[in-house]
């Protein structure tokens, strides 16, 4: 009988290199996940230094109107790495049931995103807070896995403290990296729903696309917290991504335990699922008639 020489996926020689020399968590983190841009905005506080507001830099490529600068609150929080974090909130609707808490993609910061979170949630009907990784816009330190899950468990305690949302209202939202931080959460507080867009199984599974279980040393296994989601989960992912595979997106959905009917957008890549009219469709019956029913 000829020797079996593939398991869990990954060939002889490559089990041997990783078991020989296996990758930091921290390692495959940054290889696959981390390109902080160079930040787009800064915050300027006031005569008293308590107080900020938003500034975008030409690269940020949209500047606010007086109106718009009105509805958006930043400031910074401390993460329990010892983080200092940028947040942003943006008032879209005075009469909004649910707040989203929007973990971004990866190479973007909040200045680059607060235009698509205001059109977004004047669309929707919600209100939009958001928060930057360590190293990422204004934010300090330096991406990392650890940093990750520590900025979220901030930015989800400011959101409660400082705006007194409670659980059941909020929605938690992840696109492409920004899903890590956000299954994690999810996993470990009931929430009003969430949305996981462009969700990746885990770090191992990217790199080598063949991998069917995680290794001690993967990062970002979202697969293996999936199941301790109790809240209704909603799975965006375009069938021709080009960064992290469709077959993530329906991995992910099929380990849901309250899922609702996915958008698998036909045809989209990694950065053009929004682009689609079935995206904006897609989540306006998810929250207006699926989650108040």
């Amino acid at each position: 009988m000829a020797p079996n020489r593939e398991m869990n996926g990954l060939s002889l020689s490559e089990l041997c290199c990783l078991f020989c020399c296996p990758p930091l968590p921290g390692r495959i983190a940054s290889k696959l996940a981390f390109l902080p841009p160079e930040a787009t905005y800064s915050f300027v506080p006031d005569e008293t230094g308590s107080k900020y507001t938003l500034e975008l830099t030409e690269r940020a490529e949209w500047q606010y109107s007086l109106r718009e600068l009105e509805t958006t609150e930043v400031f910074y929080t401390r993460t329990s790495r010892g983080n200092r974090m940028a947040c942003m909130h943006v008032r879209c609707s005075p009469n909004a049931r649910f707040t989203i808490l929007f973990s971004h993609g990866n190479a973007i910061d909040l200045g680059q995103m607060s235009s698509f979170y205001l059109g977004l949630g004047t669309r929707i009907n919600c209100n939009i807070f958001s928060y930057d990784y360590s190293g990422y816009g204004v934010s300090t330190g330096k991406p990392s896995e650890k940093n990750l899950y520590a900025d979220i468990d901030a930015a989800w305690q400011a959101l409660r403290t400082r705006y007194g949302i409670s659980p059941e209202n909020i929605i938690l939202y992840g696109q492409s990296i920004g899903t890590v931080p956000t299954v994690d959460l999810a996993s470990r507080y009931e929430v009003g729903a969430v949305v996981l867009h462009s969700p990746l199984m885990s770090g191992m599974r990217v790199a080598f696309p063949q991998t069917k279980r995680t290794w001690f040393f993967d990062a970002f296994p979202s697969i293996d917290k999936i199941p301790k989601i109790s809240s209704p989960v909603l799975v965006i992912h375009g069938t021709e991504d080009e960064v992290i595979d469709f077959s993530h997106g329906l991995a992910i959905y099929e380990q849901c335990p309250r899922p609702v009917e996915p958008l698998w957008v036909e045809g989209a890549g990694h950065n053009d699922v929004e682009l689609y009219s079935q995206y904006l469709d897609r989540l306006k019956r998810f929250i207006t008639v699926e989650l108040t029913t």
